[in-house]
């Protein structure tokens, strides 16, 4: 009953948290989507140039941990460019985003790749340009494909999330460490964060697998979940 009763006092902080972690993953999904598909038509459409930057990005963002991505961007990047005032939250969904690029840049990539090369011959003997085919033709049907794929990025950020604590966010397991810190009991407050982190985690996928079902065309790219 003590147990309880300290989580149902400390449960306003505790939904604050959940927020704020929540807030760190949906912009994190949003930032790695604008930057990633961009790349990943880079990479599959551009030139020598483009591609070997983009392969570059990838290399270094999926290359280091996410804790070194952060203390690199809190404490050297982001200073260094003058946007030493930047907030911790905003520094965290910034290197989240980026970090979810160069893997999101990748399951686009390869549900581009997989359209097959004829729908943009057929577009392009329609008349259409080629940038006219790849958003018309290519692109609806390689982002049916790319969702699944994509689904899967909203655990992994959302586990990555926790590591945010180290520079200052106060998200879940930043509340949940000054309740330990306060209350000295310890287990049974990191299993209900635990249980929280699995909610946020299955009602996360099982929303997006909703969405997969509605826009999936039978018979092509994503079946049933």
């Amino acid at each position: 009953m003590d147990v309880l009763s300290i989580l149902i006092d400390w449960l306003p902080y505790l939904l604050s948290g959940v927020a704020s972690t929540l807030g760190l993953v949906l912009a994190a999904l949003a930032l790695g989507l604008l930057l990633g598909l961009p790349m990943a038509l880079g990479q599959v459409y551009g030139s020598r140039p483009v591609r070997w930057v983009v392969g570059v990005y990838v290399w270094f963002f999926r290359g280091l941990p996410i804790l070194v991505l952060l203390f690199l961007f809190w404490f050297g990047i982001f200073p260094g460019l003058g946007l030493g005032d930047l907030s911790a939250f905003v520094v965290g969904a910034v290197v989240l985003g980026l970090r979810g690029a160069a893997y999101q840049s990748q399951i686009f990539r390869g549900a581009i790749q997989s359209v097959g090369e004829g729908q943009m011959i057929a577009a392009r003997s329609l008349g259409m340009s080629r940038v006219t085919a790849i958003r018309s033709v290519i692109l609806p049907q390689a982002m049916r494909i790319a969702l699944p794929g994509w689904s899967n990025e909203y655990p992994n950020i959302l586990t990555d999330s926790a590591v945010c604590y180290a520079i200052g966010v106060v998200e879940l397991l930043t509340i949940t460490a000054r309740m330990v810190t306060q209350t000295h009991i310890t287990m049974p407050i990191y299993l209900a964060t635990a249980g929280i982190f699995i909610i946020l985690n299955y009602g996360g996928l099982k929303a997006l697998h909703r969405l997969e079902k509605r826009i999936a065309i039978p018979g092509f790219g994503t079946g049933a979940m």
